[in-house]
This record gives C-alpha cells, structure tokens and sequence, in this order.
C-alpha cells in the first residue's frame, strides 16, 4: 500500500482500457484512438508515431521495433521482431581497411535498414482496425503543427547539443536558434509530417521505397555508408515465436534473440533459486540481484546475437542447469571478481509503451533510435533521425555477434509480457539499454515475490552493475546505509549521472474487471484509463 505521505504517485486504476507511456500526449493519443474505435494495436502505435514527434531524442521512424501482442486476453502471445538489418556490401574488412575497432556512433556505418516502420504495418495489417492514416494522423498534427517541450525531454535534448550541431539538418530541425528548446516551446518537424503522411496513405512502401527511402540512401551514401535502394526495399522484420520461464507461477514471456529479452528470463532464474524475504531493498537482496545480472550478462555477451547468422544456445541459456550453475556462484559474503569484462555500452534512450483495450488486447511495444538522438544524422528531405544500433555488433572475427551483411545486432530493447491460467496477465517493459534485462528481472521479482503494485515497484531505487568490474552505479535514492553495507562486501558503489531506465505496466485484475497501471516517474509520462 502506498504510504500517502511520501511524494510519489498512486497507481492509474479504470475498467474499460488503458494506456502507460512515457509522455502525456502519447498517453491521450492511445486513449482517443480506442475511445475513436481503435484496439489497443492502433492505439500503441499511435502512441508511438506521437513519441516520435514529442520525443525525438528517445525514438523515431528511423529506429528500431519489437513487440508482444496478446489477442482478445488470451496466453497465445504473439512476438514480432523488427529490428533491422546491415548493409548488404557491409563486412568486417571494411572497418579494418579503415583501422576501425569500433563502430563509429555519428557515422553511416552505425545505421542498420531501419525495422520500426515494417513493424508498425505488418502489425496494423494483421491487427489494427482503424485506417493507418488515421491511426498516424495525431502525430502528424504534432509534427506540423508544434508540441510542447516537456521537462525530461528538455533535459536530453539539451545534453546533445554538440551531436546535433555537427550534423547541418539535424541542426536546422532541432537547434532552432542554435539551441535546444526549453522548456513549454514550441517546436516542429514539418518534414516527418510530410513522412508519416505519405507513409499512413502508403503503407510500408512509403518508407521504404520511393522519395523516402531514395533521401535515406543518397544521404547515407553521400556520408560513406554503403546503403543501397534494394537494402531499403527488401527489408523486412517477421514473426518469431517468444521465448518463456516460469516464475512464482507465472509464465514470463519475451521477445528471442537477437534481443537480450532471454537475458531477463535468465535472471529470474537465477533468482527463483533464492527465498525472497524481508526487505525487497535489502543489501542481501540487491547483492543477489546485481550478481545475477553480472552472470546473466556475461554469458549474453558471450553467446547472443542474430540466430539466423550465428548458434545461439537458447536451451542452455534457459536451461535449470544454467541457472543452478549460475546460482551457485552467488556468494552472499562478497562480490566476485573474477566475472568476464562487459563490453555492451550502458544507458540509451528508448521508449516503451502498455496498452489494453476493451477486448483485452494487450500490447507491449518498445522502439528506439538507440543513444539519445541515435547519430544524429538526419535524411534532409524526409526529417528521418536515423539510429546508431550499430554500435552494438563486435568488431572481433568470430565473436558470435560480429558485423556482417545483413546481419542483425544484439539488440538491447526488449518488450516482455506476463500470463497466468490462460489468460494474459500483464503487458510490461523497462527502457535503458544496457538496464533493461536487469530491469525486467527486477521488476517482477518486486511484482510476485513482494507484493509490490506496479508504481512501487517502479519508484524504488535503481542500480546497475557496469562494465568495470565489481563497480555499480546506483541512484542517489539509495539509502546510505545499503550503500555501505554493499560497499563491505566488495562492491564499488558508483552515482548515476543520469536517472536508470523507465518502465511501464498494465495489470489485468479479471476477477474485478479491472486494470491497473504504472508509468515512469523518472521521464514525464503516465498511465491513464477510461
């Protein structure tokens, strides 16, 4: 229960339908649709197309997509992966006839064949119920007409100044007077109006064919990227069957590789081998957590990657074994020291969105350009803010998830969704990147071991182990006395410079007919119901 008098907020509680994201017009925008006759499909990706807009350092149509979908309230999950593609000319010897070891983040070289559009209509196609156009119109109108800057999206506008000056469009379209705009401005992006237009009377098409896509490629091609017309026009996401575990009797269900969605599934594993009492923030439970997350996450950077180009051991990942294995080397007493090296970059920026409608359709949808503002680089004709993903393949020969043509990378952003007794229980997902498997495995753990409702468990205070050893960053939220306690058995407890993650959720209470929601209170969104 809520303690009242801390400053937080309460739990969106309705009986009909409901919405979570991570800002207020994507929220309303989800609700208008469903309340126009929408589902909860055209609703999330309305709400989506409108972040797009409003939120342009956190997504965009040139990011990437993946999704979980739940018809009619049943567990018959269905997963869409659209995540894009490397050029087919791109290979290793590129870079290393450039003497690169890394990809490049403000580089032709870091963008992938954009996979969100494929994925917003193939899925408005098979499960949406209102015209596209009309399902895009109220970003549109955004985009055209202005949006107000909101604080969080000031604040990460702000911090990508330098990024955004280096690249002439980007610059004109979002440093107007050369600067971020503040807080309650006004700002426009009359040319992703002009896209999304063409793009809700085409379909998919009108992105990745014709003026849209011939822009990207001159663009991309005219920085050194070896993207061609065919590498836009055969792109294509597709169907994937979700992998799932069993936790607290309740089927967790995520998105397969290449995501790191099975990384999460991972952690619960490990910790359904631990009694979880007492205090969900207790230095012995958090000590168990970041150790999971450090295991989990050295096998994902040993083994992940894109399955169609690489063995990716899903069973074993999954397997009891693993996980006892894994458990095993938990020791309460002290942190270990002798996990691999992390070579994933930390925090991005994403956005993720809950939806349920009346049908009890429910959607869980992440996109994202990757870092804040992805490269920075934007297609002049057509306002596309192209993502970065590719800053997340290996340049070392024969790592599983090293650069190739069209291959996809590990991939961080991960919807999840939760089903109990044939019935979906809960759309779900936590955004950050690097956090994001932690932060589902935390998240429900909090949810079905302690009993937490779903705006608690998102306030409490976060941590993440990075790639420095036993060093982990945690929000100044902490409480002193768990940081010392942590800091005793080894840990090297670390700030955060920036708030962790985000997340949303949408219950399901079938025996009340209700719903019940949470949203971020670290970004500037909000569950609301009808």
């Amino acid at each position: 229960m809520r303690n009242f008098e801390k400053p937080t907020r309460s739990v969106a509680v309705s009986r009909h339908a409901m919405a979570a994201t991570s800002h207020p017009s994507a929220t309303l925008t989800a609700l208008q649709i469903m309340e126009a006759g929408g589902n909860a499909m055209d609703a999330a990706i309305a709400a989506c197309a409108v972040q797009c807009a409003v939120e342009p350092g956190s997504t965009g149509i040139g990011g990437d997509c993946f999704v979980l979908f739940a018809p009619n309230g049943s567990d018959q999950v269905v997963a869409y992966n659209g995540s894009g593609r490397t050029p087919a000319a791109l290979t290793l010897d590129w870079f290393n006839e450039r003497g690169l070891a890394q990809v490049p983040r403000q580089s032709a070289a870091a963008v992938t064949i954009p996979g969100a559009i494929d994925a917003w209509t193939r899925l408005h196609a098979d499960h949406g119920r209102l015209p596209l156009a009309d399902v895009l119109a109220p970003a549109i109108e955004f985009a055209e007409e202005g949006y107000a800057i909101s604080p969080r999206v000031h604040r990460d506008w702000s911090r990508e100044v330098d990024l955004l000056s280096a690249d002439p469009t980007a610059a004109r379209i979002f440093l107007p007077g050369g600067r971020a705009p503040k807080i309650g401005e006004v700002h426009r992006q009359p040319e992703l109006a002009g896209t999304l237009k063409r793009i809700g009377n085409e379909g998919r098409d009108g992105f990745y064919t014709g003026p849209v896509a011939q822009d990207m490629v001159a663009y991309l091609n005219g920085l050194g990227g070896l993207h061609t017309l065919e590498d836009f026009a055969t792109a294509a996401g597709h169907y994937v069957t979700p992998v799932t575990t069993e936790f607290r009797g309740y089927t967790v269900h995520e998105c397969p590789p290449n995501g790191q969605g099975i990384i999460a599934l991972l952690i619960l594993n490990i910790l359904s081998r631990f009694e979880a009492k007492g205090d969900p923030q207790s230095p012995d439970r958090l000590h168990i957590e970041i150790e999971a997350t450090r295991l989990a996450y050295a096998a994902r950077d040993a083994w992940l990657a894109d399955p169609e180009k690489a063995d990716v051991p899903v069973d074993e990942i999954l397997s009891d074994a693993l996980a006892d294995k894994l458990a095993a080397m938990i020791d309460l007493r002290r942190a270990r020291t002798d996990l691999p090296s992390f070579d994933m970059p930390l925090h991005r920026d994403t956005v993720y969105i809950s939806v349920v409608d009346r049908d009890r359709n429910a959607v869980s949808l992440i996109n994202s350009v990757f870092d804040s503002f992805g490269t920075g680089l934007v297609a002049p004709r057509s306002g596309v803010l192209l993502h970065n993903r590719g800053q997340s393949f290996s340049l070392t020969p024969g790592h599983p998830n090293v650069i190739a043509p069209l291959k996809r990378p590990l991939h961080t952003i991960i919807p999840g969704m939760v089903t109990r007794g044939g019935r979906v229980e809960m759309p779900f997902g936590v955004m950050g990147g690097y956090y994001q498997a932690m932060g589902h495995a935390h998240l429900i753990s909090k949810l079905f071991d302690y009993g937490m409702d779903i705006q608690e468990a998102i306030d409490l205070p976060r941590l993440i182990p990075t790639s420095n050893g036993t060093v982990v960053e945690a929000e100044h939220t902490l409480p002193d006395a768990t940081a010392a306690e942590l800091t005793r058995r080894g840990f090297v407890i670390a700030a955060a410079e920036d708030p962790i993650g985000g997340a949303q959720a949408i219950r399901i209470d079938w025996d009340n007919g209700t719903l019940t929601g949470g949203s971020e209170s670290r970004k500037d969104g909000i569950a609301l119901g009808l």
